[in-house]
Parts: C-alpha cells; sequence; structure tokens
C-alpha cells in the first residue's frame, strides 16, 4: 500500500487537489488558504478552508455513499442537540482526477479529547450522556439503517477472524471469553432509534473541559441504542463511566451490548489499521485492554 495512504484503493489526496477543486466548483471560495487538518480519521481526508470552513473528500467509495446522507439529514438532527455538529454549505462533484463527490462543511473549534488529559471527566461523561439521550429521542420515521446496524450475533464471525488475526499480540482466549459474555446480552426490544455509531474520540469537540461538537456522522442511522455506549470505554476513564451510565440510563443488558459493541469495533480496527494508522490501533488496543479489565473486576 502507498505510503501515507490506509486503504488500497484510497486515490491521491493532497492541498493542491482542493484548491484544484474549490476554484473550479466554488470559485467564490477561491483563493481562501488550504491547510490540512491532523486527524487520525479513516474514512475521509480534511483540509481547512480559511477561517470558517473545512473540505472532507472521502478516502474509500463507502465514504463518499454518505455525502447525501448528511447533507439531508444532518439540519434535521441539529436543532434537537445540546451541542454542535457539522452544517453542510456545499456538495462537490468528482472532478480534478478525485473520483467521488466531496463536502464542504462549517469549522467547528475544540479539540479531541486526549486519554489521560481530560481536565473533567465528570463533566465530560454528563455531557456526552445528554448528547446520546437527545440523540436517540430524536423522531426515527424515514431515517436510514446505522452502518452499525446489524445485531452482535450477525458481527460473530468477522470478530472471531479478527481475534485470530490479533492472537500473537494479545490473549485470545481472554478476548474470546469477554466477547461471548456480553454478545449473549439481552437483545433490544424496542424499535431501532437514532445512533451516532462511533463515538470515538476523533470525533468529538471538546472546550473549556465539556463537549462543544460532535462530528463525522458517516455511520450514523437507526440501530441498537446500546451502540453509542462505546463512548464508554473509548472516551472516558474507568472512574468516569459510572456517571456516563446513570446519564444515558443503561440497564445490565444494555451495558453488556454497548461493551460488546467497543470490543468488537477495537478489534476489527486494531486488525485492519495495525501498520496503516497506528494512533487508531492503539486507541483500539487501549480499549481491549479497559474491556478485559471490566471483565477480571467482574469475576474477581
Amino acid at each position: 500500500m502507498p505510503a501515507g495512504k490506509m486503504h488500497a484503493d484510497e486515490p491521491d489526496i493532497d492541498a493542491a487537489l482542493v484548491r484544484r477543486l474549490v476554484a473550479a466548483q466554488f470559485p467564490h471560495w477561491a483563493g481562501l488558504p488550504v491547510k490540512p487538518v491532523d486527524s487520525v480519521g479513516t474514512s475521509n481526508a480534511m483540509y481547512r478552508l480559511g477561517e470558517d470552513k473545512v473540505v472532507r473528500l472521502p478516502r474509500i467509495a463507502g465514504a463518499a455513499q454518505d455525502i447525501g446522507a448528511e447533507r439531508l439529514w444532518l439540519p434535521r438532527l441539529a436543532p434537537s442537540l445540546p451541542v454542535a455538529i457539522p452544517e453542510p454549505l456545499g456538495q462537490g462533484a468528482p472532478g480534478e482526477g478525485y473520483p467521488w463527490p466531496w463536502s464542504v462543511l462549517r469549522w467547528l473549534d475544540g479539540e479531541n479529547p486526549a486519554r489521560g488529559r481530560l481536565p473533567d471527566p465528570g463533566r465530560l461523561a454528563r455531557d456526552l450522556a445528554q448528547f446520546v439521550t437527545a440523540l436517540h429521542r430524536i423522531d426515527p420515521a424515514g431515517g436510514p439503517a446505522s452502518y452499525r446496524s446489524e445485531s452482535l450475533a450477525e458481527r460473530d464471525g468477522s470478530i472471531r477472524r479478527a481475534i485470530e488475526a490479533l492472537s500473537g499480540s494479545l490473549d485470545a482466549d481472554a478476548v474470546t471469553a469477554a466477547w461471548d459474555a456480553d454478545r449473549q446480552a439481552e437483545a433490544w426490544p424496542g424499535p431501532a432509534v437514532w445512533i451516532h455509531a462511533d463515538l470515538q474520540p476523533g470525533n468529538l469537540l471538546v472546550a473549556d473541559g465539556g463537549l462543544s461538537a460532535v462530528i463525522d456522522f458517516g455511520c450514523a442511522g437507526l440501530g441498537d441504542p446500546a451502540v453509542d455506549l462505546i463512548a464508554a470505554w473509548y472516551v472516558l476513564p474507568r472512574q468516569a463511566r459510572d456517571t456516563f451510565r446513570a446519564g444515558v440510563g443503561a440497564d445490565g443488558a444494555a451495558w453488556a451490548r454497548g461493551r460488546a459493541w467497543a470490543l468488537s469495533v477495537a478489534l476489527m480496527e486494531a486488525d485492519y489499521y495495525g501498520e496503516t494508522n497506528p494512533a487508531m490501533a492503539a486507541t483500539a488496543r487501549y480499549v481491549i485492554g479497559e474491556v478485559l479489565a471490566d471483565h477480571a473486576a467482574r469475576s474477581a
């Protein structure tokens, strides 16, 4: 795979391409400075355009399919949410050798939450719970299925393959036992609700100690609300998880499903991005460790 790319079929993307695309399709923004955004994101490359805009170019065909859905649904979701989410400003077309649709969004200030350096984990836990609760209450009528709308049982085969692929670098027996314990939790009994489905540090922005924005809704849609509980293990330290759980009102079955989702996502990421995105792989391995610690504490 070419250096700097995370996917085998990823097109060449750089600031020069962004300048050409903007100049050709949004001439009123031509001449604005273009700067790459440092991000661990895997589906899109982002470039800041001027002071208040960001250009988002999909790295893979699947992400390109999200452009239209985000343009439709983000403005409908935003009024019901307690923090900012991306605001579409324009949709670009293929051109200049780039093969897919792309988007221009409003720039949102803030920083990704950093593991071990959260100024107020309890506040972030409460803010996340407020966001998740508000999102899950939005009328689901007409909403699309989430990227992660399948059941845990349907993920079983791919998760076992990921465990096998990683068996040389983790305790495969312990991971398998944790997966088996949580994936058998009682299924979500209600109708599907709106979920973000990817509440990881790279998709959250914090400012002044609190949650200021949630970004990247490429996985969003209708599904099991427990999917959004992955934030407990991906974002929050252990001492703040109970605050988050109380805020979202998760019962034992939901919490177990959320932990299974966190483990499954982390296993897939640790396997796929082990060489191409070390930062994401490191976060994934941290999550695996936290899930195993949870199970060890329960059985102690």
